[in-house]
């Protein structure tokens, strides 16, 4: 398979989850899946697959400085290696959020922005939902 059909693949897979943990957080099927990381299991195999292929064909990853990760960014397997490590960490961090927000009961109105920024910008979804979770516990 190429990695372009990879690409598709794990965004597809990807793109159901945050929409089941987006607009039915509670449902069964997305707690299952939150509970037992299926979906992120499934991308770090991928991950795993790629990220070998990208050292065998590429050599040695050198994270060491800028410009050595643009290089390594520049290799096919590389960069689909990392779009899904950016997919698996960025949907276990909105589990997170959710797996958290059943103590804190904040309501889903707020936690989908959350979750929205998650899946967008990672550490934005992150910092939001650290500064409601902080507002919330502060008016306890």
């Amino acid at each position: 398979m190429t990695p372009t059909a990879v690409f598709s693949i794990a965004n597809l897979t990807a793109m159901p989850m945050w929409l089941l943990m987006i607009f039915l957080p509670k449902w069964k099927v997305t707690r299952f899946l939150i509970d037992f990381k299926i979906i992120p299991i499934a991308l770090s195999v991928i991950y795993i697959i790629y990220i070998v292929q990208s050292i065998l064909l590429g050599g040695q990853m050198d994270f060491g400085s800028l410009p050595s990760v643009m290089a390594l960014f520049t290799q096919e397997h590389a960069v689909l290696a990392g779009w899904v490590h950016y997919l698996a960490f960025d949907l276990l961090v909105g589990m997170w959020i959710l797996d958290n927000n059943k103590a804190l009961g904040i309501h889903q109105l707020f936690i989908a922005p959350c979750l929205f920024l998650t899946f967008m910008f990672g550490p934005a979804g992150f910092l939001l939902f650290m500064i409601i979770k902080t507002i919330k516990n502060q008016t306890r």
